[in-house]
């Protein structure tokens, strides 16, 4: 027997009410587990350690860098006059190569059909 739409939309709400619900469960444990974080950076600082051997686990503090531009122009000027391009990550933007490309030929592309459903009270 088929499944009717309403019935369909029901179990879909019901499905995304409870990844919700499990978001903010896990949105809720990620702050509790920085608290740890922080707590174990200190004991790390505390004792001049980059890791810390423990029964349950080694524990290894290092540092991670993020970059970024504000000021693309200037950017763009500095790739091209050092030959830096590879500084870039390989992304094409979906929206600019749209927006650019006349020939949707000379770029591969993936898409899919998504579904939506709007509350109704």
């Amino acid at each position: 027997m088929k499944d009717s739409a309403d019935k369909l939309t029901k179990i879909y709400i019901k499905m995304r009410n409870a990844i919700k619900e499990k978001e903010d469960e896990a949105k809720e444990i990620r702050k509790q587990q920085e608290v740890v974080v922080e707590k174990l950076l200190a004991l790390c600082e505390e004792q001049d350690l980059d890791s810390l051997r423990t029964p349950s686990g080694t524990v290894s503090r290092r540092v991670q860098s993020h970059y970024w531009t504000s000021d693309w122009e200037r950017m763009y000027d500095f790739l091209k006059e050092h030959d830096a391009f590879h500084l870039l990550e390989k992304r094409i933007s979906g929206l600019a190569m749209k927006q650019f490309l006349e020939d949707p030929t000379l770029c591969l592309r993936d898409y899919k059909l998504t579904v939506s459903i709007l509350f109704l009270f």
